[in-house]
């Protein structure tokens, strides 16, 4: 298994000056923003992501760029809301889609992208068709909170299903990072998507956004791999405050920056977890075949980006396995 890098993290660098430091450090994979909400500041160093699928030339520099230093390409990253109820937006959201599932499929002609993929969220549409804002329902009760999730998920499963054509049409999976806010945020929503809108549809699963729902990564990538939908995994760790938690629960809508009044915050690799808990992640995910990437997404706001980069690098690098298994000679299969 390869550790990487989303590299929305050196956003305000040049693609290549970020490129020295992420090979320098030993990382093997770069995971890059193709818009929306993480922008596409280092694809549009080479003429944006729409112009990347058919510019071979500008594809080159930037397949070169990546090759030359020993890495690959592990996804890109569209995380937006192409359900949106403003169609200004989603429909800004789906056009930044479209051109990722093209440039992965491009990108791993070229053989940069060892498996086509992009990741990105759900959505989450309004709670009717006038709806203005998203509208993420957490309760069953009142009864009109039930009317609003199956108008939702009637509006999923049409967007969807359509995109899993265009997915399998491409030979690209779309990873879905399971986020609150939106209509995917768990086992049960990820799994119910694929199955009503198909199987190019899986999961970036990121035990960060999990922990404070008070699901059990172990347990819930367990059953994502058992369904075949496992098809990228970052790296990104999450602290709960046992005070602030016992007090107000885990729902919280506190500013990120608000660290001393939050019930949660994520934290770089090792800071809300240890070393142990990630080595039972990665031995988990081999044992059920994954051997993809490990992506470190940094978000902690304690520790600046080169010093929370280099902290998770220390506990994954002692963590990870990256070599295939021998043959098991003390004793008969």
């Amino acid at each position: 298994m390869k550790i990487g890098i989303f590299t929305a993290l050196f956003h305000d660098k040049p693609f290549e000056e970020a490129l020295d430091l992420i090979a320098a450090a030993g990382i093997e994979s770069v995971e890059l923003g193709g818009g929306a909400y993480p922008g596409s500041a280092h694809l549009d160093q080479y003429g944006g992501p729409a112009a990347l699928v058919t510019d071979e030339v500008a594809r080159k520099k930037l397949v070169d760029a990546v090759a030359s230093r020993g890495l690959i390409i592990s996804a890109i990253s569209v995380h937006g809301n192409p359900l949106h109820p403003d169609k200004a937006i989603a429909s800004e959201h789906h056009e930044v889609f479209v051109n990722a599932v093209l440039l992965a499929e491009q990108l791993h002609k070229d053989g940069i992208m060892p498996q086509a993929t992009v990741n990105g969220f759900s959505g989450c549409p309004g709670d009717s068709p006038r709806g203005k804002m998203p509208n993420w329902v957490t309760c069953a009760w009142p009864d009109e909170y039930r009317d609003i999730l199956e108008y939702q998920w009637r509006v999923a499963k049409k967007y969807w299903k359509a995109q899993n054509a265009f997915l399998a049409q491409h030979g690209v999976r779309f990873a879905i990072e399971m986020h609150p806010g939106f209509i995917v945020y768990n086992n049960d929503t990820l799994l119910k998507l694929r199955t009503i809108a198909g199987t190019n549809i899986g999961a970036n699963f990121d035990p960060s956004h999990l922990w404070w729902q008070g699901i059990d990564p172990l347990v819930a990538v367990r059953e994502i791999a058992e369904a075949g939908a496992l098809f990228h995994c970052h790296a990104k760790d999450t602290l709960i405050d046992p005070q602030n938690s016992a007090r107000n629960g885990n729902l919280d809508t506190k500013s990120y920056g608000d660290i001393k009044g939050r019930s949660w915050v994520f934290r770089s690799v090792g800071y809300g977890h240890d070393e142990k808990w990630w080595k039972d992640f990665i031995s988990t995910i081999r044992i059920f075949d994954y051997d993809y990437v490990l992506s470190i997404e940094h978000e902690d706001v304690t520790q600046t980006t080169g010093e929370g980069l280099h902290k998770a690098l220390d506990v994954l690098k002692r963590a990870n396995v990256s070599e295939k298994p021998g043959e098991m000679f003390w004793a008969r299969d």
